[in-house]
């Protein structure tokens, strides 16, 4: 079991025993618990806690930063919205492969769609498109197929 597994695990159990299904942890402490970066706790963050996934994290960081875990149930149009609110302006290709491989995990997109739009939003695809402009390209990409999906 890797680290990404234990650091998971640990907040999964602490999730189930906490009243509300809220978890709230000091993420230097969590780092110190499992002696890795920082990074590592976004990880695991982005990858296993995802509104895709059934949860919502909010994080501060700082001296006293913490991470709050909620987990929560969404129905698809919720979901797909979350999702689209919180690409931003730019989406670099391991965000776009991470968010896709969520969503049809999820069940929230049919996985033909995702593989399609992963591969509208490579490189390859997006070879007439400066390198420096690609990600806001991806981006737009990303929001307006998951806004069609909604439809």
């Amino acid at each position: 079991m890797g680290i990404s597994d234990l650091i998971a695990s640990f907040l999964q159990e602490g999730l189930n025993e906490s009243d509300g299904g809220v978890l709230e942890i000091q993420r230097s402490d969590l780092a110190q618990r499992f002696n890795c970066v920082p990074s590592q706790i976004n990880y695991v963050m982005s990858t296993r806690f995802s509104p895709e996934h059934g949860y919502i994290v909010e994080s501060r960081r700082g001296g006293n930063g913490y991470i709050r875990i909620t987990r929560v149930r969404m129905d698809r149009q919720t979901l797909l919205m979350h999702v689209i609110n919180s690409v931003g302006d730019e989406l670099d290709l391991p965000s776009a492969r991470a968010i896709l491989s969520n969503l049809v995990s999820s069940g929230a997109l049919d996985e033909g769609i995702g593989e399609t739009m992963l591969i509208c939003m490579g490189d390859r695809a997006l070879g007439a498109v400066p390198r420096e402009a690609r990600d806001a390209v991806r981006a737009e990409v990303m929001k307006q197929v998951l806004i069609h999906q909604m439809g």
